[in-house]
């Protein structure tokens, strides 16, 4: 097999429709935002925050995982700083040729100052919108609610994607800490939002087992599952994913940071796409995790052996299986399908992929 440059990849066309926004945003913005607004911060250069939270590094859990969103937040408390950091995400996306994006988050996170949560939600789409008219790509919103918040809460957020259904907000998921937080308690949410006939992703086999994606399909009637890394373990539930076509929403490397996963050699993607499954790569945290969705891609075919075909299969499944109108996905289809057909193995340099020297991203 040819090597596949990551340049190359950074030419084609992509989606990412697993994206949190508390944790994809510019060290540099942190860091002015925290001066601006006089938040304190555990350091003050690029360098030293890089290090206090764990960026890109192994953490061994998902809570430990989930401590680099406590500085984050600390900065994303005002209409002003959501509107920036919505903007930037979406720019630098559009730089790695990325045309569709489904940003999540969780609005309750950002009322610390009293910010109202439809003043989050409408801060936020302001600067996807603004993003979208100076670069061309095409953002829409997923609303979360928290496994290890309440049930309640997760209610408000149902209610909030349903007030800004057809406004911006294309789905509702359910993120934070999945093990010993069932997804059935957030029932009535889940209720509520498919009433509304609101697309549904959910957090899944993740930091739990196979159960906890039987639960967020059967249970809550999830369209999508985040991550899925433990879909393997039960291989009737995967073949019932596989014929409804209920996409994986794939984070690999987030994945080995977590723990979820040993290391990306041992990642489930390449079995999934092998047997049929809707795979989709995707960044998780373009921050926390120091990645791209190029680079996702790049160590798809560098650590697991995805030709440059493979690729272009994932590509085209993350613009089938996001939250648009049929229509529309279907002109994004056409479209893409033309473009990837310019890139073929003669295009590629006369370099083998080399051995890898690491396993461990």
């Amino acid at each position: 097999m040819k090597a596949i440059p990551l340049e190359l990849i950074q030419r084609l066309p992509k989606t990412d429709l697993h994206v949190h926004l508390d944790g994809s945003l510019r060290l540099s913005t942190i860091l002015e935002l925290g001066q601006k607004q006089k938040v304190a911060l555990p350091a003050s250069d690029e360098e030293g925050l890089r290090a206090a939270m764990n960026l890109g590094q192994n953490c061994g859990s998902l809570v430990e995982y989930l401590k680099a969103f406590d500085v984050t937040l600390k900065v994303m408390q005002t209409a002003d700083a959501l509107t920036r950091i919505a903007y930037e995400l979406a720019e630098d996306a559009s730089k790695e040729n990325v045309r569709y994006m489904e940003v999540r988050y969780a609005p309750m996170l950002h009322t610390r100052k009293g910010l109202k949560l439809t003043a989050v939600v409408e801060a936020v789409l302001e600067g996807l919108r603004a993003a979208q008219d100076k670069f061309g790509i095409e953002s829409a919103v997923i609303i979360c609610g928290i496994r290890n918040v309440s049930a309640e809460s997760s209610l408000e957020m149902a209610e909030l994607a349903v007030a800004y259904k057809g406004r911006g907000v294309v789905g509702f998921d359910l993120a934070g800490a999945e093990y010993d937080h069932p997804a059935k308690h957030h029932r009535a949410a889940f209720q509520l939002v498919r009433d509304n006939n609101i697309n549904v992703t959910i957090h899944a086999g993740e930091a739990y087992g196979p159960e906890s994606i039987a639960q967020a399909i059967h249970v809550c009637g999830a369209h999508r599952i985040g991550h899925g890394c433990r879909l393997r373990e039960n291989g009737d539930l995967l073949h019932y994913l596989n014929d409804h076509r209920i996409a994986l929403e794939c984070c690999p490397s987030s994945n080995v940071q977590t723990g979820a996963i040993r290391d990306m050699k041992a990642h489930p993607i390449k079995l999934y796409k092998n047997l049929g499954l809707r795979v989709t790569v995707n960044t998780d945290n373009r921050l926390v995790t120091d990645t791209t969705v190029s680079k996702e891609l790049w160590l798809c075919h560098r650590e697991m052996d995805f030709s440059l075909e493979d690729l272009k299969a994932v590509i085209l499944s993350g613009f089938k299986s996001a939250f648009l109108p049929f229509h529309v996905k279907q002109q994004y289809l056409r479209r893409v399908s033309e473009e990837l057909a310019g890139f073929t193995d003669e295009s590629l340099p006369s370099v083998p992929v080399p051995p890898s020297t690491s396993s461990v991203m």
